[in-house]
């Protein structure tokens, strides 16, 4: 790093960020200004040859009265919030602007543009210059055609692209100029160049103007508001170091426009002019407009750069994963693919610390060093990823590193991570010698710097710069490594459960295929018993015997079609109740005939329950069916509908006739066990008149309580 020793340690550097260049007391002599109390609208004060153009008489008077327009109308038309401004009439050839500051009113009034603008040539124009920025393929380009596009609409001898730097220096990145005139283009500028507080007003006002470097403030009158705030005030007078600044440069006139995306302010349009120049109101808004559309491109193209680089990022994490996470240890992936982790971070070298010992790909410090550096590391907060480009300000030892001067760093477990940076000399061309921008007597008068000429400085001890992606990345890659660590101890359990677990399968396998042999059996009985009680029940002919055995076949099939179906289905635990009725109102009518077939409709929503609920729900279907069926029509047949839905936890079932109603109150076997099946399930069973016939209503919890 370059040393200085003819700059005073103890001298104040930052007086220029306290100068109060908003409440200057004067204006610049080429304009007008009024100051007017804002409750009565009464011209207190002013600054400029106002009795030439106004009368003697202005102080005191109306401010409507003296700009001959409704004052209070353009106020109320004013957009809310600090830098508001509304445009009035011109007034004696004057431009008016009107603003709010505190207490008052002020407006400002500039000579007008001599020259009139054809509104659709300035829209052709722009749109000109806008399809040009927008074709520019890289930022630089970008800003080389935005230089020449602002000279065109100033007229100025030089114009630049001025970019602030992460320490609020700036650097000239574009320029078009006069060839007569020497370069500034890619030189460097102090950050007290543009003091803080000029940078704000920047952001708050896109434009500024000094159309004569050399001119004599025209200071507020009476005296009293010598403290108003000239914030919004385009007129207002310049710091007198800033002009002292732009003599020792040689500018006798000049002008900036402010690049500003999402409010913050990444540049300035910088333009000089060797002879006294103005831009007028309207060239200014045109000129805001345009580093509008330039703010635009510059953050699209920033984005883009950003995303191709998140990209790329993401592809070799991607391609990383599944190495990493099928790898015993990051010492296998580290030995296999070094390199492309190296790479990935844009890296000189690489390095993995591991109890006391480190394993290196590229150019690397010495191994003791990067060891130390570890042992530091390890002390740090472990959910952190350290990114220095500057190490010697990070860490007190980082002379052991030598060449190597950029570190992005972070701890897994037991391990440290190293991405390494060599240490990359900069020449930095600055407009000066910045650090002779002040005196040395901290106790004379500030004054700016007055040499620009090219200056040349070494600047050592620093790497490229990790962007906010690699850092980003470099966390994602540390949750990526804790992750490949948990899959390995995973592994290693799965390793000793292996066993344990293949025996259990084996051991549930076995079981299940007795379930099944059991089942399947069961129901080969069932069957059995079932074509037994048919034929009982066809030998005994018509009667009370043949129909007793007919309700009972009916019955034991309601219980063994659940066993059909599990012997069917590989879910045994749950059935679907609706595919289960269907079944069983199928062999219901098949046992009661065809005339009762052709009657008996259903309308059967899918619910999902328990295996053992669905055998009682089907014993009370079958139940209720048989009892339509005997009671309903005496001597004939009859439409039976039967329905199944579900409300929240309850499933309703409903068998529904047309015939003449409950006939008998009498209980035989089969209400008894309806009753003790129905109680069994927690369910309810509602008997309605169903206008005509009856409707059997069960509800029940679809889940045992």
């Amino acid at each position: 790093m370059a040393t200085h020793p003819d700059v005073d340690p103890t001298l104040d550097l930052t007086a220029c960020d306290r100068e109060p260049i908003h409440i200057p007391g004067a204006i610049q002599p080429h304009g007008l200004l009024l100051v007017a109390d804002a409750a009565s609208l009464t011209v207190v004060a002013g600054a400029g040859e106002l009795e030439a153009r106004l009368g003697d008489d202005w102080l005191g008077r109306s401010l409507a009265d003296l700009l001959g327009q409704d004052v209070g109308a353009l106020l109320d038309a004013m957009p809310v919030g600090p830098g508001g401004t509304v445009v009035g009439a011109p007034v004696a050839g004057y431009e008016v602007a009107i603003h709010r500051s505190g207490q008052h009113v002020l407006a400002e009034l500039e000579p007008a543009d001599d020259g009139t603008r054809h509104a659709g040539r300035t829209l052709a124009w722009l749109d000109a210059v806008g399809a040009g920025f927008d074709r520019s393929g890289t930022l630089a380009a970008l800003c080389e055609r935005a230089a020449v596009a602002f000279r065109e609409l100033t007229g100025f001898d030089r114009v630049m692209i001025y970019r602030f730097r992460d320490d609020d220096a700036g650097c000239v990145v574009a320029e078009d100029r006069d060839p007569a005139l020497g370069s500034f283009l890619h030189h460097h500028f102090p950050a007290s160049d543009i003091p803080r507080q000029a940078r704000a007003l920047y952001v708050r006002n896109r434009t500024r103007v000094i159309p004569d470097a050399s001119y004599t403030p025209a200071v507020l009158r009476p005296a009293g508001f010598e403290l108003t705030d000239l914030s919004d005030v385009a007129i207002r007078s310049v710091s007198p170091i800033h002009l002292q600044y732009l003599a020792n440069m040689g500018v006798a006139a000049s002008a900036s426009i402010s690049i500003v995306t999402e409010g913050v302010l990444w540049g300035l349009i910088a333009c000089h002019n060797h002879s006294p120049r103005a831009i007028p109101r309207e060239a200014r808004s045109i000129a805001a407009a345009l580093a509008g559309d330039l703010a635009r491109q510059i953050r699209a193209k920033e984005e883009a750069a950003t995303y191709r680089e998140r990209l790329s990022l993401r592809a070799e994490e991607d391609a990383l994963r599944p190495l990493l996470l099928a790898a015993p240890g990051i010492e296998q992936v580290v030995d296999t693919r070094g390199e492309e982790l190296r790479r990935m971070f844009d890296a000189d070298g690489f390095a993995l610390i591991r109890g006391g010992e480190a394993t290196a790909i590229g150019h690397v410090p010495p191994a003791a060093a990067m060891v130390a550096f570890a042992r530091w590391i390890e002390r740090r907060d472990e959910s952190t990823v350290l990114a220095s480009r500057e190490l010697r300000r990070d860490w007190p030892d980082a002379a052991a590193f030598g060449t190597v001067a950029g570190v992005l760093a972070f701890r897994v477990g037991d391990a440290t991570l190293l991405w390494l940076r060599a240490e990359q000399v900069e020449e930095v061309e600055w407009a000066g010698n910045p650090h002779k921008a002040v005196p040395h007597d901290p106790a004379e008068q500030l004054r700016p710097r007055a040499s620009f000429e090219s200056w040349r400085e070494l600047v050592r001890g620093r790497s490229r710069r990790w962007t906010l992606e690699q850092v980003e990345a470099a966390h994602r890659l540390r949750r990526l490594l804790r992750e490949t660590r948990d899959a390995g101890e995973l592994r290693r359990l799965n390793a000793e459960l292996s066993a344990t677990v293949a025996e259990k399968d084996a051991a549930l396998a076995q079981k299940d295929l007795l379930m099944r042999e059991v089942d399947h059996r069961v129901q080969n009985s069932l069957q059995l018993v079932s074509s037994f009680l048919s034929i009982q029940a066809r030998d005994a002919g018509p009667g009370t015997v043949a129909d007793q055995l007919t309700e009972a076949r009916s019955r034991l099939s309601a219980v063994a079609l659940v066993h059909r179906r599990l012997y069917r289905d590989d879910q045994i635990e749950t059935i679907d109740l609706s595919r289960y009725l269907a079944e069983l109102l199928d062999d219901l009518k098949t046992s009661l005939g065809d005339g009762w077939a052709r009657a008996m409709t259903t309308d059967l929503a899918p619910v999902l329950i328990p295996t053992d609920r669905a055998v009682n729900i089907g014993l009370i279907a079958a139940e209720l069916v048989i009892n339509a069926t005997k009671y309903a029509y005496p001597g004939s047949t009859g439409p039976i509908a039967v329905s199944l839905d579900q409300h929240l936890n309850r499933l309703r079932l409903v068998v529904a006739d047309q015939g003449v109603g409950k006939a008998t109150t009498t209980e035989g076997f089969g209400s008894r066990m309806m009753r003790a099946v129905v109680q069994r399930i927690d369910g309810t069973v509602d008997y309605r008149d169903n206008e005509p016939g009856l409707r059997a209503v069960l509800t029940a919890p679809i889940e045992e309580g």
